[in-house]
């Protein structure tokens, strides 16, 4: 599915519209530093892009951005019509897909699945196996409190398991005043502490390919 979106003037939908399409070096810079990209790897953003109607997109739609729609048969069968719709979608010049989940305030964190019952059993027969991936506590709830985090993990062990590079990206905007969101990566890390404790880890740091990165808005906004 292909969703297109206005011009943002405000919040996440905002500054990854500038990042992906206006000021990728940014974005890239952050995900490098942190050891998500290798020092010559270079990444082509394909969402949201100002000449695709800054559209973002999910399910066969969003294999197809980052040319892998060869596992369309097998998305299928791991996650329900519906799934998530991506912030913003790019392939590195290596060959790796980096599904991008922005944040610009705290309470944007919190979630619950709204699935119906079929597609329900789908996605936590999926996420239990993620669970299992990953370490998590067999007891977690995923299913309620953080249901996005925890489904943007069962897609980044959607991609291990079919062998295809692969790196997760949580981008968290500090200094969104707007959003009043937080000014700081130590106030995320008090409130991620929260979403990792539900979700059944003592932190997420031993998951391969995944990368957290905190990107200042007044860095964007004075370019």
């Amino acid at each position: 599915m292909r969703i297109v979106q206005p011009v943002a003037t405000r919040g996440s939908l905002k500054w990854m519209q500038a990042l992906a399409s206006l000021y990728p070096h940014i974005l890239n810079a952050a995900i490098r530093e942190i050891g998500g990209l290798l020092r010559d790897e270079k990444v082509r953003w394909v969402s949201p892009r100002e000449g695709d109607g800054w559209a973002e997109y999910r399910d066969r739609d969003f294999l197809v951005q980052v040319g892998q729609e060869k596992l369309t048969e097998a998305l299928s069968v791991f996650w329900p019509r519906g799934g998530p719709q991506w912030d913003a979608l790019g392939v590195s010049s290596n060959g790796t897909v980096l599904l991008v989940e922005a944040k610009a305030h705290l309470a944007e964190l919190a979630s619950t699945c709204q699935a119906s019952p079929a597609s329900k059993a789908v996605i936590h027969k999926s996420l239990e196996a993620t669970k299992a991936a990953f370490g998590a506590a067999p007891n977690a709830n995923w299913l309620e409190g953080y249901y996005q985090y925890a489904n943007r993990l069962a897609h980044l062990y959607f991609f291990q398991k079919h062998g295809v590079p692969v790196r997760l990206v949580f981008v968290y905007f500090t200094n969104d005043a707007d959003m009043k969101g937080p000014c700081s990566a130590r106030e995320w890390h008090k409130g991620l502490a929260a979403v990792y404790k539900h979700l059944g880890f003592d932190s997420l740091s031993h998951v391969n390919d995944l990368v957290n990165v905190y990107i200042d808005t007044k860095l964007i906004a004075a370019n």
